[in-house]
């Protein structure tokens, strides 16, 4: 009797027989019409499967020649979804998904950048009449001031370390705003040299061709003569004319054989006006203040009680005030070598006031230590609150040198605490990143 396509035909109890004669075990294939078939173990390839189960659907139900050895009956069991078969296609069939999904995520994220571009910098036109100014150009002559060499230049409170090893000495200080420059110099063959150590000197490096003259134009620059103008006391910052620049001269050699030869080289300055000075009763403030620190000769720089144009580098150290914490300790031995103390055997803090000195100046990690951990400490701050009133309470700018570089987080916080304090110069070797600051607002690195 014939079967329908639908039916489940018995199972044998003999096992099947193959082509070769040999017996197969049975075994259990799902189709993708939810029946299960039973035939020999040996596997057929994919393909071979697949044409065979079209051949059968297309057969009419009335021909069971070519089912007589399958078994057909319902499976409560779900077909295995379609999937790559082999090594090679399985990762083909991965990969490619995501490399299209990497590739469309790309040109999203380029799209967006290109949307978000206008909002975090700005296109400006820079060429419009890029001609303007020049000579037969519309606006010939406009285009410039006679005082435009610093033009936008803010003045920061920032004492450019060791300048003279800048790749432009003075006028990089200049460019990001400093106000305090630094040259160490030596006396040789009557020339004073600049320059860190005897292995750097060069005969072309020279205060008078790195520092002097340097300075003499600038400031012929900023102070011209037209019919509008009759002042020769401007300073270098067009921003602030009457912000001084201080030339901090470090006395590298023997004080007393140096001391003649900076006091002639600085003539010119003189001459023109353009240096600071004490008259005898007062302080006249001008586009240079001169200090010298170092081997300076103290008694030499004050000996002169009517005028004076150089003002000594005091040493800070000395001068922390004690009557509201007697707990901070006051380094009262000056001895007669080294920065801010040649030739100030004997004396005290108090011998130290505005008319005879400028600065008052100390290594931090000497005298204040290194903040371990990461901060300062109770006792450091208020040994830096100390120092820094007693600087004040004389006429004195407190500046601390020597002060971490390193980790940047910690540079920066120690920069933050010192100006919070109230030092009126940080010494500094990152220019570039003391002038990311918008000093005008009194606030650092928030």
């Amino acid at each position: 009797m014939a079967r329908s396509f639908g039916e489940a035909a018995p199972l044998r109890d003999d096992p099947e027989s193959a082509p070769d004669g040999h017996a197969l075990k049975s075994s259990t294939t799902h189709l993708e019409d939810g029946y299960t078939v039973r035939r020999g173990q040996r596997r057929e390839s994919f393909w071979r499967r697949f044409l065979m189960t079209i051949r059968l659907r297309r057969r009419p139900s009335h021909d069971q020649s070519d089912v007589v050895n399958f078994s057909f009956h319902p499976s409560t069991e779900k077909p295995p979804r379609a999937r790559c078969a082999g090594g090679a296609s399985s990762r083909i069939c991965i990969s490619v998904p995501i490399v299209i999904l990497a590739i469309f995520g790309l040109i999203q994220a380029i799209k967006f950048l290109l949307v978000l571009g206008p909002l975090v910098w700005d296109n400006q036109d820079d060429n419009f009449l890029p001609n303007w100014g020049q000579p037969g150009q519309l606006g010939e002559g406009l285009s410039h001031y006679p005082t435009d060499f610093t033009r936008d230049v803010v003045p920061i409170p920032c004492h450019s370390h060791n300048d003279y090893w800048r790749r432009v000495p003075l006028f990089e200080a200049i460019h990001y705003g400093c106000t305090g420059v630094e040259a160490d110099v030596w006396l040789f063959d009557d020339e004073l040299f600049v320059g860190h150590n005897l292995g750097s000197l060069t005969k072309n490096r020279t205060l008078r061709k790195m520092y002097i003259d340097p300075l003499l134009d600038i400031l012929d620059h900023q102070n011209p003569s037209t019919p509008f103008n009759n002042s020769s006391r401007q300073g270098v910052f067009d921003e602030d004319p009457s912000q001084t620049l201080t030339l901090l001269i470090d006395f590298k050699t023997l004080g007393e054989a140096l001391w003649p030869y900076v006091e002639a080289q600085l003539e010119p300055l003189r001459a023109k006006n353009y240096l600071t000075y004490y008259n005898g009763s007062a302080i006249t403030s001008g586009p240079i203040t001169v200090v010298a620190t170092g081997n300076a000769p103290f008694k030499l720089l004050t000996a002169n009680t009517t005028y004076r144009d150089v003002f000594f580098d005091a040493p800070l150290a000395s001068m922390a005030d004690t009557k509201t914490d007697t707990d901070i300790e006051v380094d009262e031995s000056v001895q007669n070598s080294g920065q801010g103390s040649t030739g100030t055997a004997g004396l005290t803090a108090d011998a130290f006031t505005s008319t005879n000195s400028y600065y008052a100046s100390v290594s931090f990690s000497q005298t204040i230590g290194f903040p371990w951990r990461g901060r300062l400490s109770d006792k450091q701050l208020r040994k830096v609150r100390a120092q820094i009133k007693g600087a004040k309470q004389r006429g004195l700018k407190p500046r601390y040198w020597s002060t971490p570089s390193w980790p940047i987080g910690l540079r920066n916080h120690i920069w933050d605490v010192l100006v919070k304090e109230g030092v009126d110069y940080l010494n500094v070797d990152d220019l570039k990143a003391a002038a990311r600051n918008d000093w005008r607002k009194s606030r650092f690195f928030r």
